[in-house]
């Protein structure tokens, strides 16, 4: 009788214990590794970006990526299994696999937060790569808003992760009132300058704490290498791992941002519809685009900041010919629908300064070898077209991205000014000599950094300055142009 006793009892404690690893075992809840992203704001509304994560940061310990020859090459093997070195997904360095689960979003106006506004609790989608994008309407302009993000891994548990964040509304367009905000291009994780930390400039824009944020596309590059992404896994691995860099992350929950894609963040480099890439065709390119930023029913669309400012984000993918279609009338990158559009809002509006912010350069120079934008050949007509329209407007510049140096230049025919911020980061320069200065150039430096834009007053009359900025925020090149 004892004995049984006694082998009960040891029986109970195995099991208590074996009850006890296993919750130990089981995961903690859900996390937001990669924070949040504040999108496309507007007096009245923005769009909160959101994914929960089955870790709190990314998986820093992981297996690096081999480096795959071949991934631009038809018959190279580009399969996940050659591409990892055999082993699976979330065990590769960087790797921030998403978690069923669900979030919410409540903000409030900074000094009231005694009556926050609440989304109510929404599920991830597994097939989105388990994001959420909540647009909140009923904004006031010109108004600083506090938000709190939180998820829980499921109906009946209680939040396990949470998130604060700002931003602010753009004022009425009767307002003059100072804009202070950056623009940046081409950014990737082999090329970061911070191996902890992620992209130096993020650091110090959030230091200059402006009104908004533009990045101009080329995002993500899923066409190089460590790793290629030619599968829709991979090229989701590439924004998730990204965006849990602490740089980006802090950012992002701090600053509200405009989105716009280009090539390699679409499919492949100078990429037009129905083109692939691997696995990953134009639709599925375009809609983890969509799915990793926030973004509304439109990619091409205008946004009005006070009196003396209004912005233009153009679409450059979704509408484009074949660069190789021989040049004329028809030919396109911006498409007819968009070109009148963009032609009738311009026109329409009053406000000071009008700027555009482009993928890429309509005014150059480019190198003669490339055929993908309007400062190339290729699309010489319609260049033409868009530089003679913008060059006769009054107090409107172009700012683009895509170009891997920083530039400042002046279109000879039309008297178009037009500022190339230049890549994120020093080590992504390049593509162009620093001894060939062509006529067009003002400034010209192979570095990276960002472009700082601040619209102000001084005795009355409108200002727009334009800095080209390094990585650590020193100011390389400074234009200040008056209102005429």
């Amino acid at each position: 009788m004892a004995r049984d006793f006694a082998f009960l009892s040891l029986t109970f404690l195995v099991l208590v214990g074996l009850a006890a690893c296993a919750a130990a075992a089981e995961p903690s809840g859900v996390h937001m590794a990669n924070g949040i992203k504040i999108g496309e704001v507007t007096q009245q509304s923005a769009i909160i970006w959101t994914r929960l994560t089955i870790a709190p940061e990314r998986n820093r310990d992981g297996f690096p990526f081999p480096d795959v020859d071949g991934g631009r090459n038809a018959g190279a093997d580009l399969s996940i299994k050659k591409l990892t070195g055999g082993h699976p997904l979330p065990d590769m360095e960087g790797s921030a696999p998403g978690a069923p689960g669900q979030v919410r979003v409540l903000w409030w106006p900074e000094g009231a937060p005694d009556a926050p506004i609440d989304t109510g609790w929404r599920p991830v989608d597994p097939d989105a790569d388990f994001t959420r994008q909540f647009p909140i309407e009923g904004l006031a302009p010109a108004t600083q808003y506090l938000l709190r993000v939180e998820g829980r891994p499921s109906a009946d548990a209680s939040p396990t992760c949470s998130l604060d964040g700002r931003f602010r509304t753009p004022p009425e367009p009767d307002a003059a009132v100072p804009v202070d905000f950056v623009v940046v291009t081409c950014q990737d994780y082999p090329r970061r300058d911070n191996p902890d930390k992620g992209h130096e400039i993020y650091r110090v824009m959030k230091a200059i704490d402006p009104d908004f944020f533009v990045h101009t596309g080329d995002i993500e590059y899923y066409d190089k290498a460590l790793p290629y992404a030619p599968h829709q896994a991979l090229a989701r691995f590439k924004w998730n791992r990204l965006y849990a860099m602490p740089y980006q992350r802090s950012f992002h929950c701090n600053v509200s941002s405009y989105f716009i894609k280009d090539d390699h963040d679409t499919l492949k480099n100078d990429c037009w519809p129905g083109q692939h890439y691997g696995e990953l065709t134009w639709e599925q390119g375009l809609a983890i685009f969509r799915e990793q930023v926030p973004m509304g029913a439109q990619t091409y669309r205008t946004i009005r900041w006070g009196r003396d400012l209004q912005i233009w984000l153009v679409e450059g993918r979704d509408f484009r010919s074949p660069n190789s279609m021989p040049d004329g009338p028809e030919k396109t990158i911006w498409g007819p629908e968009q070109k009148v559009w963009f032609k009738s809002t311009v026109s329409a509006s009053d406000a000071t300064f009008r700027v555009l912010i482009s993928p890429t350069p309509l005014v150059g120079p480019d190198r003669e070898n490339k055929s993908d934008n309007h400062a190339n050949h290729a699309f010489a007509h319609e260049g033409h077209e868009l530089r003679s329209f913008i060059g006769a407007q009054r107090n409107m510049i172009v700012i683009n991205g895509d170009r891997h140096w920083q530039y400042a230049s002046i279109d000879d025919e039309t008297g178009l000014r037009e500022f190339g911020t230049g890549p994120s980061s020093d080590e992504h320069a390049g593509g162009w000599s620093q001894d060939d200065v062509r006529p067009q150039h003002r400034y010209l430096n192979l570095v990276g950094g960002f472009l700082r834009v601040t619209v102000t007053r001084v005795d009355g009359r409108a200002r727009i300055r334009v800095r080209h900025c390094g990585i650590a925020g020193d100011v390389y090149n400074e234009v200040v142009i008056p209102a005429r």
